[in-house]
C-alpha cells in the first residue's frame, strides 16, 4: 500500500477533501494530489515520500508514525531534497532585529499602537504578542524561502 492509498482511504473514511486534509497536516493539496496517484506527471515514475511527508500525514491523520511507515511500501526518500528549509543563524539574527525594531515602535508614544481600547498592554500580554509576532516572522522567513529558492525545496 502507498502513503497516497492510505491517505484516500482516510479522506474518504473522514469524508475530507484534498483541501481539508492539507490544512490538518501541513502538504500541500497538490503534492496530496500526487501522491494518490502515485504518478510523477513528468517521469511518470512513482512517488517516492519523504519521511517528513510521512510525518506529516501521520499527524494530520492522528496516527503514529511507526504505524504509517509499516503500513506503506518501501518506496520512501531519504534524501534532503524534499525536506523543510531552515532558518540559518543569520536568518535568526534578522528576524531578532526585525522583532526589536517592531516592538520597539508598538511600544513608543503615550497611548501609541500598544493598547487595547484606550489601555496600555500588560507587561504579560507583549510578552505574550512578542512570543507570537517571532513564530510568525520565522514562518514566513521559511515561507519565503521556499517561494523564492522553489527547486530547492520542492516536494
Amino acid at each position: 500500500m502507498t502513503l497516497g492509498d492510505v491517505i484516500k482511504n482516510y479522506r474518504t473514511n473522514y469524508n475530507m477533501s484534498m483541501d481539508m486534509f492539507a490544512k490538518k497536516s501541513g502538504i500541500s493539496k497538490a503534492y496530496i494530489s500526487l501522491l494518490e496517484k502515485n504518478k510523477h506527471p513528468k517521469t511518470g515514475k512513482s512517488i517516492a515520500p519523504s519521511i517528513q511527508c510521512i510525518k506529516q500525514a501521520a499527524e494530520g491523520m492522528d496516527m503514529d508514525f511507526h504505524v504509517l511507515f509499516e503500513m506503506i511500501d518501501g518506496n520512501v526518500s531519504l534524501t534532503a531534497e524534499n525536506e523543510e528549509p531552515t532558518l540559518t543563524p543569520k536568518d535568526n539574527r534578522d528576524i531578532a532585529k526585525d522583532l526589536n525594531s517592531i516592538m520597539e515602535k508598538l511600544q513608543s508614544g503615550n497611548e501609541g499602537p500598544a493598547s487595547y481600547d484606550g489601555e496600555e498592554l500588560s507587561p504579560e500580554a507583549i510578552e505574550l504578542f512578542r512570543d507570537e509576532l517571532e513564530i510568525a516572522l520565522k514562518r514566513l522567513k521559511i515561507m519565503n524561502k521556499e517561494k523564492y529558492t522553489p527547486k530547492k525545496y520542492k516536494k
